[in-house]
């Protein structure tokens, strides 16, 4: 029998149900938060005796909404239990107002149901004091929207019944498809509730509403007590006919009736292999007791054995050797298929591995002998090698000394891992190199930690694992070159490495213990000083290694550099001479670098052309004088006939050696030279020829390569009085051109430049001043007094002296300040063939570093202000008035 339909208003306030749908017959429980459905239960539910019906309105979130408006009721609906919220609006004058108060407008769904409250309650959040309530909602029919209102904060509607009345209810039932459905359904839900009573109580329940309610209620009931989709929610609510109502319930029940089915066959399958995996253990553990009754031991067994025993002579101190047994104790009891076994092994092993107390035997130091390992293997560098020498001397007196970390910088191909390598070969200690560059990771230092997959311990603890000792000299090499993301610092990591105070306890996150580093030497290597962090650079000792002077680079070709290389190619003198007036065209005309790596790529590449040579030669040696070749047709007529081919026996006293001619060495000239390398690449004219005009100056830089010269030009046009800068410049070398600029325009009257200084000198002219290379970034204070020479020329149409280069920094007032890097800068200015450098005068003690040699070839000017670096920068000085100097 069907029940009798409810009575619905015309009109129904509508409480907003984000992404979830309420279906008659079915109990939902609603937390209302929001100001605008707080207010709706207020005034309809709560302060009214008669509690009347409210509408319960499906939200969709979704980009489009099915029907219905688009509006923006405060700050949106309320959702059940487990309801979400996502953004979504489109379309409407009502979301362009949302859009622009930054409320999230509501996709009303067309249809709805009518509920009623069956439990209300009120509370206070602490300490904000709002107001929420929450609200037991039966569903009892269907309705359409056909005029959606706002009143007040909420919304009020105008609706349409959707449900069939009681009459067309009992024609309806009557129809036989109805009826097959609704036998098909009940034996469904039938067979779904006899899989649920063996897991569940409370279905005897279930059965008696499958008996008393009629059929197309208990569809809605099914369905809203499963978890389905919102779409198949909306689907169902808006199945209004009965058949088509049952037909989708009968599918979703089936459904949920195959799904359940199959999770249980899944749980059946695992809770077996379960008991097949407890069965095997106990088996394995039959079987373990068996073996070590008859003696025979399992090769896992003897391999934890082995492990264990090499752990006992690792000599592990007493707390990490207990660490070490609880870590065994559990690997015991693992069975190797299990996910934890493989790395927990390979964690104990790395424990044994490491050298807790072996360190390398350190034979008494000769410092004689260091010195002159040294000298052997450095050309020049005579301060560092007497730092290294120093350093050698208090390890000798107290071998337990806790000495600074050296950290060389200079540009490439100076020496500096080099040198390291003579560290360790004097300390007779193991060498291991670590490179820093690139590095991001603060786990490349400290390790990972276990619980990730595939975790590592740190390069330092894996570099002392390989060299099996506790006190290798270990170069961090490039350690400038280390960078810093969102997984941690490796620069901050290395202080407690450096620190002596603490590294003692250093705790890689992988091993998980503290692992004794006092016993390492660190050496470190750098290009530059300004990338290393302040607190890292305060734990070591800098060295600084300047680039080779052209002497210097000849002797070191001569010595080190032409064996290695013809060591290398499988050459020797008697296949390839180089003279030593070559080897210093190479240096002039195809290198200017502060090391020696190009030169020896150049001499590299001679030795290919011999080689190639040689190798030719090997493959067609030329016979003697002595010998008579044997013809062709004399072999050949021998082979036809049938006849042995005779050899000629050669007496043990006749001598062979002058048999075949010794190829003629290659003896490289210049010609030569420039067929190999190529045309010169630098000549002595091109600071010549780049100041050939006005508006040009010659300045010298400092980078990580070691000095350089760099020319500042400077042109006017027509203009603004705008200043444009090119050559990819950082802040500080633009605020170097301002600050340049603004000295020329106010001293222009005292430079000639103007007749007075009222006269503005940039008056409809722009100034463009480059620098050239703009593929290479430029910045630093350096370049102001060549940019104030550059422009003085430009403005008095002088040309500067080509043989002069310049370098300092400048102020508003025209002093000019000291810079650093003055030993690679001039030396710089002597492999370009530059006569003349202006330093600041504060600069004189630095003149100390550079060798003899370079600084009497070279003349130096010392300034203290602008003034006098223009009188030495043109030819026959600059002309300034009087009273120009302040």
């Amino acid at each position: 029998m069907a029940d009798a339909p409810v009575e619905l208003p015309g009109r129904l306030a509508i409480l907003p149900f984000r992404n979830k749908v309420l279906l008659p017959g079915a109990i939902v429980r609603i937390r209302c938060t929001t100001p605008s459905s707080v207010k709706l239960v207020e005034q309809e539910l709560w302060q009214r005796e008669d509690k009347g019906l409210i509408g319960v309105l499906p939200v969709r979130d979704s980009e489009a909404a099915a029907v219905g408006s688009i509006l923006s009721p405060g700050v949106g609906g309320d959702s059940g239990e487990g309801g979400r919220r996502s953004p979504g609006a489109s379309g409407g004058e009502s979301s362009k107002q949302d859009a622009k108060s930054g409320k999230e407008p509501i996709h009303w769904h067309s249809r709805g149901v009518a509920a009623r409250a069956l439990h209300l309650s009120r509370g206070v959040e602490k300490p904000s004091g709002r107001v929420t309530y929450i609200v037991v909602l039966e569903g009892l029919c269907r309705f359409s929207v056909e005029e959606l209102n706002a009143r007040g904060s909420y919304h009020v509607a105008r609706v349409s019944r959707l449900d069939m009345t009681k009459t067309e209810l009992e024609q309806v039932e009557q129809d036989p498809d109805l009826i097959a459905l609704s036998r098909q359904f009940k034996a469904t839900a039938m067979e779904l509730i006899s899989v649920l009573e063996q897991k569940q109580k409370t279905v005897g329940r279930t059965k008696v509403l499958l008996e008393t309610v009629p059929v197309y209620r208990l569809a809605d009931i099914f369905v809203a007590s499963f978890e389905i989709s919102f779409e198949e929610q909306l689907a169902m609510l808006d199945s209004v006919d009965l058949k088509v109502r049952l037909s989708k319930a009968t599918e979703l029940v089936d459904r949920h009736l195959q799904s359940i089915l199959v999770a249980e066959k899944i749980t059946q399958k695992v809770e077996g292999q379960l008991s097949k995996s407890q069965k095997e253990f106990l088996l394995r553990q039959q079987m373990r007791a068996i073996k070590d009754e008859l003696g025979d031991n399992d090769d896992d067994e003897d391999d934890i054995a082995a492990l264990e025993r090499k752990m006992q002579n690792a000599g592990m101190p007493a707390n990490i050797w207990k660490h070490a047994q609880r870590e065994l104790r559990r690997l015991r009891k693992m069975q190797p298929q299990q996910p934890g076994y493989s790395s927990s092994r390979a964690y104990l092993e790395l424990i044994a591995d490491l050298p807790w107390q072996k360190v390398s035997e350190e034979r008494e130091l000769d410092l004689r002998a260091a010195k002159e390992s040294l000298d052997r293997d450095h050309y020049g560098l005579t301060k560092v090698k007497q730092r290294i020498i120093e350093y050698l001397a208090v390890r000798k007196l107290k071998p337990d000394a806790r000495g600074p970390v050296l950290c060389f910088v200079g540009p490439p191909g100076v020496g500096k891992t080099s040198l390291a390598t003579s560290i360790a070969k004097a300390l007779n200690r193991k060498f291991i190199r670590i490179s820093l560059g690139g590095v991001k990771d603060e786990a490349d230092i400290r390790g990972h930690r276990r619980t990730y997959i595939g975790s590592m311990p740190g390069r330092l603890i894996d570099g002392l694992k390989r060299v099996s000792v506790s006190n290798p000299v270990m170069l961090l090499d490039e350690i400038d070159k280390t960078g810093s993301d969102v997984r941690g610092d490796p620069a901050s990591a290395l202080l407690e490495v450096l620190d002596p105070e603490q590294n003692k306890t250093f705790n890689d996150h992988y091993l998980n213990v503290p692992f004794d580093l006092s016993k390492v030497v660190f050496v470190a290597t750098a290009n530059r000083m300004q990338p290393i962090p302040p607190a890292l650079l305060d734990r070591m000792e800098v060295i600084e290694l300047p680039g080779y002077t052209p002497e210097e680079k000849l002797k070191i070709a001569m010595k080190h550099l032409l064996p290695r290389v013809l060591e290398q190619h499988g050459l020797s003198s008697a296949y390839l001479q180089i003279p030593e007036a070559v080897v210093k065209l190479i240096i002039e005309r195809y290198t200017r670098e502060a090391g020696v790596r190009n030169l020896e790529r150049n001499l590299a590449a001679l030795a290919r052309a011999a080689a190639v040579k040689v190798a030719e030669l090997d493959s067609t040696l030329r016979l003697g004088k002595e010998m008579q070749p044997i013809t062709t047709t004399l072999l050949d007529s021998r082979l036809t006939d049938g006849g042995e081919v005779e050899m000629e026996v050669i007496p043990m006293g006749q001598d062979i050696s002058n048999t075949y001619e010794n190829p003629s060495p290659m003896i490289i000239d210049e010609a030569v030279l420039e067929k190999v390398l190529g045309p010169p690449r630098f000549d002595d004219r091109e600071a010549a020829d780049r100041v050939s005009s006005p508006g040009v100056s010659v300045g010298l830089v400092w980078t990580s390569f070691g000095g350089e010269v760099q020319f500042v030009e400077a042109t006017a046009m027509v203009g603004k009085g705008d200043l444009h800068l090119t050559g990819q410049l950082g802040d500080v070398i633009k605020e170097s051109a301002q600050l340049a600029l603004t000295w020329v325009r106010a001293r222009s009257a005292d430079l000639n430049l103007s007749p007075t200084s009222d006269i503005n000198i940039l008056e409809s002219r722009d100034i463009h001043i480059h620098f050239p290379a703009g593929a290479v970034p430029k910045d630093g204070p350096s370049a102001g007094v060549t940019l104030v020479t550059s422009l003085v020329s430009l403005f008095s149409n002088r040309k500067v002296r080509a043989d002069t280069a310049m370098t300092g920094e400048m102020t508003l007032r025209g002093l000019v300040l000291p810079v650093g890097g003055v030993k690679d800068k001039v030396l710089a200015a002597h492999r370009y063939g530059i006569k003349r450098v202006i330093l600041p005068e504060r600069n004189l003690k630095d003149l100390a570093e550079i060798p003899a040699p370079i600084l009497a070839g070279i003349e130096i000017l010392l300034v203290k202000r602008i003034e006098e670096v223009l009188g030495h920068a043109f030819e026959n000085g600059f002309p300034l008035r009087l009273h120009s100097s302040l």
